[in-house]
């Protein structure tokens, strides 16, 4: 199992922790993972981060897709991938209609259309074997829309490659979760169960075979975002945890258009999901936090005292030795948490 440390999105103040970070790195942490939404953008730091680093590898979780293009997207992970001793990791993601079309001013188009597209694309200019065309429902290489000149021609990319960078995709949808597994060398689905495997098997099974050549589980890396919240306190602990998932569950789209809380309902909590996203859309935050049930936290998350944790790391590491679970990416900042997920998990 490896471990992976999360650091979210920005405030209106970007605040790199680099001592958290080369703490991560001397315990032997394998990623750390930047983010963006519509504050800071994840390159940036990234870029930050492997400048002063020398082991960790360091990936976007997520890049969104709609924000570059492809051809960029192959750029920067080239440029990040050379200069790092291929250290750097492409996360990518769709994001949701209103961040894409309310922020980027871009069409939401066919998500997993464009992930197919966007890393075959992405993989063809690495591998460098040739000037690059492609003719697909998001992408045209070169452009032949009516507004093009007509003068673009296809390019083979200057820049030497690894053409093995990996590539993550933020899924949790199932026609997500295929593509992912056809397409992708990882994948984000946000939170996770580490017992209900099952509701990914299928589709997982579907993408691999459509890939063809074999692949399989291990050949792919599982990465949930998990959380930590170590306090002697277990209520606070929980506590600590309702604001994020209410967020998600609650905030993050409209009304039947929220992927998170159509994936809780396949977690099991489909009842309390609609009435938290209800509370959540109508403003009342703090009534939708408190309807966020302990058993789900459990399941997700890792709380309470230390003991506690150490014997809720079971099924995590029982998930890992089935190659359920290749990475845990998470979320903690407390050095002492750190160091215990360094000696249960490395």
């Amino acid at each position: 199992m490896k471990l992976g440390l999360l650091l979210g999105y920005s405030g209106k103040r970007l605040n790199i922790p680099m001592d958290t970070i080369k703490h991560a790195e001397s315990l032997g942490f394998d990623s750390v993972w930047t983010a963006e939404a519509y504050g800071s953008d994840a390159v940036t730091p990234a870029t930050w981060i492997l400048a002063q680093t020398e082991k960790i590898r360091v990936g976007t979780a997520i890049m969104q897709m709609p924000a570059r293009t492809p051809a960029l997207a192959a750029m920067t992970a080239m440029s990040l991938a050379q200069l790092s001793n291929d250290r750097f990791i492409v996360g990518l993601g769709a994001s949701g209609p209103q961040v894409v079309e309310g922020w980027h001013g871009v069409p939401y188009g066919k998500p997993i259309t464009r992930t197919r597209e966007y890393i075959k694309i992405m993989r063809a200019i690495m591998g460098r074997e040739g000037p690059v065309e492609f003719d697909g429902v998001e992408y045209q290489m070169p452009n032949k829309s009516e507004a093009a000149t007509g003068l673009g021609k296809p390019l083979k990319s200057i820049l030497e490659a690894n053409p093995n960078i990996p590539i993550y995709t933020a899924s949790i949808t199932p026609a997500g979760l295929r593509c992912a597994a056809e397409v992708a060398d990882g994948v984000f689905p946000v939170w996770m169960d580490p017992t209900k495997y099952q509701l990914f098997a299928e589709d997982f099974e579907t993408g691999f075979a459509r890939a063809g050549n074999g692949k399989s589980l291990k050949d792919f890396d599982i990465a949930p975002f998990v959380s930590v919240a170590m306090n002697d306190d277990i209520d606070a602990a929980f506590d600590s945890q309702r604001p994020y998932l209410a967020l998600y569950i609650g905030g993050m789209g409209a009304k039947g258009k929220n992927f998170y809380n159509d994936y809780a309902t396949r977690l099991g909590y489909g009842d309390v999901a609609e009435r938290v996203q209800d509370l959540y859309l109508s403003g009342q935050k703090p009534e939708a936090e408190a309807l966020i049930p302990n058993d789900l936290i459990d399941e997700v998350a890792l709380v309470g005292p230390r003991d506690r944790i150490r014997e809720r790391l079971q099924r995590w590491k029982e998930a890992g030795a089935r190659g359920e679970v290749g990475s845990m990416l998470m979320g903690i900042s407390d050095p002492e948490v750190m160091e215990l997920m360094a000696e249960e998990m490395l």
